[in-house]
């Protein structure tokens, strides 16, 4: 059972290493007064090690890990990632039927005694594996595991198939649709915890959570739902209220679906001219941002918008690419406008309050764009409107130049997978609003999916904190979401206790993840690490572009605020603008 001794320690091959079993000084050499301290294992030692079932937070049949391999130091500077054991392993279910979770650790030999979980998105089903940076992180600083942090991620507790994070096949199993709705977090997290034990002989310090979008949803759900594991986490356009926005998203589509209701590209870059030429300057500077979004909403309408002098609503019976149809229109005022569900779901939600419709970019063509944005738009595209208009069946999700949008895509697999359970269901013909025989199941799925939690006294308690950033312009989770939670955790909590503990901060022109209108980079990882480590609450933040305008900045501001131009300065610095509600 065990290897030879060494300085005093006995080191237990990987077979019988198991969660909470670590073997002690003493008995090798040691004196029976030295204090217990655990045996550190190497890379290869870790191999195999078994995790027991009864050390996991939540129902499995234990984990073991697959493989461990060093992965030597490389790049240099800000990009440099110092040596590492990369962890590979599988978490059991319980049913048998269902799909185990595949998890990613990874230990830099130079730790610096520290983890940070890493979220997935969309629908998962691919391992997120920790070696990137945390969402809308900055391209100045080192990653997570560049500083020296362990990390680690799952997939949730699928396997994806060619549609990747679009694939919701997994659904018809229950253990891997609970798994999805947030239960591989904590199984996750309490095998990560056993393997980083064993590699260091100590527990991390700290344990921070990084996520973006469904990651986004992850990590409010494991700081509020076990914020005896976490310190803290950094929460990108999160999909919380996610049942109310796939219904939300069957509307939109199927608005999408009607003859001459589909905005080509090129229509959707009228739309987006048209917004900008009428709502850029109310920020008191023409800069291709909209930053005084609540003054566009109230001004701006596309039924009477013009474009450099001439309607943009399409003569009738005409569809070209130089207007858009009253289809269109009403499809985008839709898309634009908030889901009242006449039911309530099991999680308390009943609406989702729509996209910031004006302003967007819904995957315009690439011309005239930079490098660094010609490469960065396929993914604007992927991520909003794509290229195929929403059909049943949906058409197949091949690349950027081949996708139907990625909202409509997931609503057809949520109402196929999740729903009705049969991937002959058509959803264009389920009725968000009056599901019918559907109801009750579309109900109980918000307890499952939902991270709409408003109290998190445990974590500030323990002095955890959050930041949340979300992009003005997201195009597939709505910034309105993030405001409609912030303003439930005030309500709950009081204005003066969630400052103490959260921040919630916009960002003009920034989309899902990405953006070509302005690519946003923020060092968050700092400041929460000196809020929750040292105690220093974020002074004013700073976010650059690093796409439309590299190396502009802007002030990152507090929600309800936005940023206004001085009337003064250098349009591209951040110090040339104000925080201000009005």
């Amino acid at each position: 059972m065990f290897a030879s001794c060494s300085t005093g320690r006995i080191r237990p091959s990987a077979a019988s290493v198991t969660a909470g079993l670590f073997l002690l000084l003493g008995g090798c050499g040691g004196s029976d007064d030295d204090p217990p301290q655990a045996v550190p294992l190497t890379c290869a030692d870790l191999n195999g090690m078994t995790v027991a079932a009864s050390s996991i937070g939540l129902a499995t049949t234990g984990a073991v890990v697959t493989s461990t391999q060093v992965v030597p130091a490389a790049g240099s500077g800000t990009t440099a990632v110092g040596e590492y054991c990369r962890v590979l392993g599988e978490i059991n279910p319980v049913s048998a039927n269902a799909p185990k979770i595949r998890f990613q650790v990874n230990l830099p030999t130079t730790w610096n005694s520290k983890a940070m979980m890493f979220g997935g998105g969309g629908y998962n089903g691919t391992i997120a594996t920790g070696t990137g940076n945390v969402p809308a992180g900055p391209t100045d600083k080192p990653t997570p595991l560049g500083r020296g942090y362990a990390t680690f991620g799952s997939d949730s507790g699928h396997q994806a198939g060619p549609a990747g994070s679009r694939d919701g096949s997994f659904g018809v199993n229950d253990e891997a649709l609970r798994n999805f709705g947030g239960e591989a977090l904590k199984k996750t997290r309490d095998v990560a915890a056993a393997v980083i034990a064993a590699r260091y002989g100590a527990n991390p310090q700290r344990t921070y959570f990084a996520g973006g979008s469904t990651g986004g949803r992850e990590a409010l759900i494991a700081v509020s739902t076990w914020p005896q594991d976490f310190d803290g986490a950094i929460v990108l356009y999160p999909a919380w209220n996610a049942t109310a926005l796939n219904l939300h998203l069957g509307r939109v589509t199927q608005a999408l679906a009607q003859p001459n209701g589909y905005p080509s590209r090129a229509q959707r870059k009228v739309l987006l001219d048209a917004a900008l030429e009428a709502c850029d300057g109310f920020d008191n500077v023409v800069d291709g941002l909209i930053s005084n979004q609540s003054a566009c909403e109230a001004r701006f309408d596309p039924s009477t918008a013009t474009l450099n002098g001439a309607s943009i609503v399409c003569p009738a019976g005409q569809n070209n690419s130089n207007c858009l149809t009253p289809q269109m229109i009403s499809a985008l005022k839709i898309f634009g406008q908030s889901t009242l569900l006449p039911y309530r779901l099991a999680s308390g939600e009943n609406v989702s309050p729509g996209y910031t419709a004006w302003g967007t970019d819904l995957g315009i063509p690439a011309t005239g764009m930079n490098a660094t944005q010609t490469a960065l738009q396929p993914t604007v595209l992927t991520l909003t409107f794509g290229v195929q208009q929403p059909a049943n069946p949906m058409p197949p999700a091949v690349d950027a130049t081949n996708t139907p949008p990625y909202g409509s895509t997931f609503w057809d697999q949520w109402v196929k997978y999740f729903v009705t359970r049969d991937p002959n269901a058509n959803p264009l013909t389920l009725d968000p609003l009056n599901p019918g025989p559907w109801q009750q199941r579309i109900i109980d799925l918000g307890a499952i999916q939902d991270a709409n939690k408003t109290d998190f006294t445990a974590l500030r308690t323990k002095g955890g904190k959050v930041l949340i950033a979300h992009g003005i312009h997201d195009g597939l989770v709505p910034n309105r979401e993030s405001q409609q939670f912030m303003n439930r955790v005030r309500s709950t909590m009081g204005s003066a206790a969630v400052a103490e503990f959260m921040r919630y901060y916009e960002i003009p022109g920034y989309n899902h993840a990405v953006s070509t209108q302005f690519n946003a980079a923020w060092d968050s990882l700092t400041t929460l690490e000196n809020w929750v480590e040292n105690g220093t609450a974020p002074p004013a933040q700073v976010v650059a572009d690093t796409a439309a305008v590299p190396g502009r900045t802007r002030p990152l501001c507090e929600y309800p605020s936005w940023p206004r131009y001085n009337g003064s300065g250098d349009v591209n610095l951040a110090a040339s603008f104000t925080c201000v509600t009005q």
